[in-house]
């Protein structure tokens, strides 16, 4: 694997370094307070489509998606993106500036991979521009979702439309008012085996039939203007040409859709972890307690040295993981892809902590980016699986692998 990145890629490293430091970190505060206050709720800050529109002009724009997609793509590699995508999650959102914000990445990616040139030409073209935003509607409050054949949703052909009824939580970007459209996978019930049994399906947002129960709160924060929304979708029809690909391939598309998505995460979260460690770094020195500084104290020190080793650790894995994901596809990667799920988020979290100890009272507020980090490696230890799934699957995969292998 060659750490050396092109020349394209430090350019655009250097072009988005100056990029964050001139219009995202200093109107990080504004924006965070404007989605923090009640009277905001469900509304977009102000300032997000000049930054949009700043991003696009300096060429910082659908970074995320890989080369192989063609007329799509800026022409990147899995591996080329990882250290951009690291810059921009030092932020928590500021991937939106740049169109490489989940869900829409995973969505951007399905339907240029899976749709028709219909789809992709009423929906695809507006979210690769950044005009409108999209949400992904998979799991459900009756059900086990970390076992997708779970699903109950169901989405039944009648004449020359589908008729979709079920209800779905945890929809990240349901409230946003940009958002226009849901992906959807429900079960079209046939005689063919279990993992056949599910579709995917367009849903524009404004089609009658579909409920926003309520919001749902992630560690007490609602997470305006997106949101994680508990919904009902009530007798919801669309035309037949929304489906994608085919009856009975949900799963299918759902494993070409989260490969990359859960990578992206990983990317961004070590963005957060180094950026915790930097402010722990720098909390440390200027502290005194028991007539010490803290960065005198030993067990700092270990604290510090021990978040370095993680976090590089977790970045080498990442870079493995998108290189691997570069040379021989998704579907062969899927260890590795695997692997840096269960690490990056608990690395992060973990350091994230670290940080906030040395913060003290102050560490668990808004005031520094280590809560907020902390927070995030939380609820992404669920997010596109949990934990227990990719160790689950992960450890059968090895277990297997490893016994093929000859006595020695």
């Amino acid at each position: 694997m060659d750490f050396e990145y092109s020349d394209k890629v430090k350019a655009l490293r250097v072009r988005l370094i100056d990029f964050m430091d001139a219009y995202v970190y200093p109107i990080e505060r504004e924006r965070d307070h404007f989605h923090h206050d009640p009277a905001n709720l469900w509304k977009r800050w102000p300032g997000t489509e000049e930054i949009k529109a700043k991003a696009k002009q300096a060429g910082l724009w659908n970074l995320f998606l890989p080369h192989e997609y063609g007329e799509w793509s800026p022409g990147l590699t899995n591996l080329e993106y990882a250290p951009l995508a690291e810059i921009m999650g030092r932020v928590i959102g500021s991937s939106e500036y740049f169109n490489c914000s989940a869900p829409d990445t995973g969505n951007m990616e399905l339907l240029a991979k899976y749709g028709t040139p219909e789809q992709q030409e009423q929906w695809l073209k507006p979210l690769l521009d950044g005009a409108i935003r999209s949400s992904y509607a998979m799991t459900e409050p009756g059900v086990a979702s970390s076992d997708a054949t779970n699903l109950e949703t169901t989405v039944i052909a009648d004449g020359d439309d589908y008729v979709i009824n079920g209800r779905k939580w945890w929809i990240s970007g349901a409230l946003d008012p940009n958002t226009k459209l849901f992906i959807l996978i429900g079960r079209t019930p046939n005689d063919g085996p279990r993992h056949r049994q599910h579709s995917q399906i367009i849903i524009p947002a404004d089609t009658p039939g579909i409920e926003i129960i309520r919001p749902l709160d992630v560690l007490n924060a609602v997470h305006s203007p997106g949101g994680h929304a508990e919904m009902v979708f009530k007798d919801v029809r669309v035309p037949k040409q929304n489906l994608i690909l085919g009856e009975g391939r949900g799963f299918e598309i759902a494993q070409g859709r989260l490969g990359p998505g859960r990578i992206h995460h990983c990317m961004r979260l070590i963005g957060q972890a180094q950026r915790a460690l930097e402010y722990m770094a720098r909390r440390v020195e200027s502290r005194v307690a028991f007539g010490r500084k803290l960065a005198d104290q030993g067990s700092i020190r270990q604290d510090i040295a021990l978040s370095f080793c993680e976090i590089e650790q977790a970045r080498l894995l990442t870079l493995k993981a998108a290189d691997a994901m570069d040379r021989y596809g998704n579907k062969v990667a899927k260890d590795l892809i695997a692997a840096i799920k269960i690490v990056a988020p608990r690395m992060t979290q973990t350091v994230a902590d670290r940080a906030m100890q040395v913060f003290g009272g102050i560490g668990m507020s808004s005031d520094f980016p280590p809560a907020a980090a902390f927070m995030n490696a939380r609820y992404l230890r669920f997010a596109d699986g949990p934990d227990e799934v990719h160790m689950a699957q992960l450890g059968k995969l090895k277990i297997a692998e490893l016994n093929e292998l000859p006595v020695r």
